[in-house]
This record gives structure tokens, sequence and C-alpha cells, in this order.
């Protein structure tokens, strides 16, 4: 018997409410889905138009109180230099999409469309919060 298991969501830090909003729903242009909380304390999950059971969580990286304050510090420095979150998306046309993207003042270019060595065709951005978010092309 296989088993029936989806990816419904994942988890990426931020630091700051509205521009994770203005890179993710602006520039992406990704749903919102919910978004709970409070001033740097809030919870926002988005998604693909048309994915209602794939979403993204971007959270406060340092609400867990489990978290020790020197924790908090190296999550924040790995956050700086876009060390701490990474996600992979795809898309069947990656020239718009990155130019799209590029024309956000939410994004930072880190490469523009490219060709891999290992055979896959993608662009990489951070977004406000630091996390590397790479867009595949899907043939």
């Amino acid at each position: 018997m296989s088993m029936d298991i989806t990816i419904h969501t994942s988890f990426l830090p931020q630091d700051d409410p509205e521009a994770a909003l203005a890179f993710y729903r602006d520039a992406l242009g990704f749903e919102v889905r919910s978004d709970v909380g409070q001033g740097t304390m809030r919870w926002i999950t988005v998604g693909p138009a048309g994915q209602p059971g794939t979403s993204i969580l971007l959270a406060p990286p340092a609400a867990d109180p489990g978290i020790t304050e020197e924790e908090r510090r190296t999550i924040a420095e790995m956050m700086a230099k876009g060390t701490y979150g990474w996600i992979l998306l795809a898309t069947r046309d990656l020239a718009g999409t990155f130019e799209k993207v590029q024309a956000s003042a939410a994004a930072e270019v880190v490469q523009e469309p490219t060709e891999q060595p290992y055979g896959v065709r993608d662009c990489a951005f951070r977004d406000p919060a630091g996390n590397m978010v790479r867009i595949q092309e899907v043939k």
C-alpha cells in the first residue's frame, strides 16, 4: 500500500511582513491565504494561484519560545547573509517571470536566467529577508 502524502506548507522566515508581502504577493503574484498577528509578529501564508493545497508560511524566525538569545542572533546573522532559508520554485516562462520579478523593487537579483551545467535553466533572487528564491524553468 502506498502512502498518499503531499507537501502542504513549507516555512520561510520573514522579519518585515510588509516587505514580505511586497515580494511574495506583488512581485511573485502569490495569493495571501492568511495573515495573522500584529506588527512584526505576523504569520502570513501565501501560495500560487490555482494551487490551494501548496503554501509557504512566512513567519517571524525567532518567535519560537524554545530559541535562545544566542540562537536568535545566529538566525539574524544567517538571514542577513542570505544563508538561512531558501526555496526552489518553477515556471514554464522563466524569461517572463524573471522580468516581472526583477522589475519589482522588492527583489534583489542574484542570478539572471542561466543554463546550468546540470541541465536546468534557472534564475535566483533574494527576498527582503535574505532568503534565496531560485526559479527554474519547467519544459
